[in-house]
């Protein structure tokens, strides 16, 4: 293992608070993935209202994809490790997100879309990172941009650790996407067995890393492939310490909290149950994307 000195006493860092498993679950037309971040966190992880992991060889797990849906009041992230996905949405946007490329998507005031495999066979993987509006944007215009492998900014340390910036900033560096609201930072990281990273983190954001391959320890905790470390919030904390068991790759996810009221019925994601019911009958009535100002026309 890799050889640092005092690392531990240079900075005060982040611990780990609680370790989550994630619950396997399909969505969409039968796809099978595993719930990491639902319902019971949401408070915990505001301002991220859910994280999906998917990965198969199965055709049958993913080949029925995401067809039309709705969705109202927050954001989305999409990154993809393997496989093809076709997007397409009711406000004009349409793209193909390949291997190692991105996807963002407000869906503000509303948006219908579909998200599609367009492969036969073999791996699809990735992730589907939901983000909540701030009550004051969540009828805003739906918004949508794709970034490719290449277009990612990426940070390598001195110990030859790759960091692909996917949303936010480190080390001096923007990453693909910025949302100066709730400032979600969102890095994959590539870490060779043996090696000790420090990842600066604000102090009031919540954080949390999801190990996607391999298993690395914080200080005296550890986790390992699929589980994902919830850390603990320390007013005095820098960032945190991660140090690699074996080759790894994590997800690391953190943002600073809305500390707003969240009300969740499905595909959407409002404050108050009554904006819950208005988003329910706009949808029924075909004005779900109508700005406001527009529907009485």
């Amino acid at each position: 293992m890799t050889t640092m000195t005092k690392p531990f006493d240079t900075k005060r860092f982040r611990r780990l608070e609680t370790i989550v498993q994630g619950r396997a679950t399909s969505d969409g037309a039968g796809v099978q993935l595993t719930r990491v971040i639902g319902h019971s966190l949401q408070q915990r992880m505001d301002p991220f209202l859910m994280l999906d992991a998917f990965g198969s060889q199965e055709r049958s797990d993913y080949q029925g994809g995401f067809p039309d849906h709705p969705h109202r009041g927050f954001e989305t992230l999409t990154y993809l490790l393997a496989g093809r996905m076709r997007h397409h949405d009711s406000a004009g946007h349409e793209g193909l997100l390949e291997a190692g490329g991105m996807q963002w998507m407000s869906a503000g005031r509303g948006v219908i879309h579909s998200e599609m495999p367009e492969q036969e066979e073999g791996l699809l993987e990735g992730f589907q990172l939901w983000i909540n509006l701030p009550a004051k944007d969540k009828l805003s215009a739906p918004a949508y941009r794709e970034v490719a492998h290449n277009d990612i900014p990426r940070w390598t340390s001195p110990q030859g650790t790759s960091i692909a910036i996917l949303m936010g900033a480190l080390m001096g560096m923007d990453g693909a996407i910025q949302r100066p609201l709730t400032e979600p930072l969102v890095l994959d990281i590539k870490i060779e067995a043996g090696v000790t990273e420090w990842i600066p983190l604000k102090n009031e954001h919540h954080a949390a890393l999801y190990v996607i391959r391999g298993g690395i320890a914080l200080g005296q905790d550890r986790l390992t492939q699929r589980e994902m470390g919830i850390l603990e919030q320390d007013a005095t904390a820098e960032g945190v310490y991660l140090t690699a068991e074996r080759q790894s790759q994590v997800l690391l996810i953190a943002g600073k909290p809305l500390q707003e009221p969240i009300i969740q019925q499905g595909p959407f994601v409002m404050n108050t149950t009554l904006e819950i019911l208005q988003a329910i009958e706009d949808f029924r009535n075909a004005r779900l994307t109508v700005p406001p100002d527009e529907r009485a026309r």
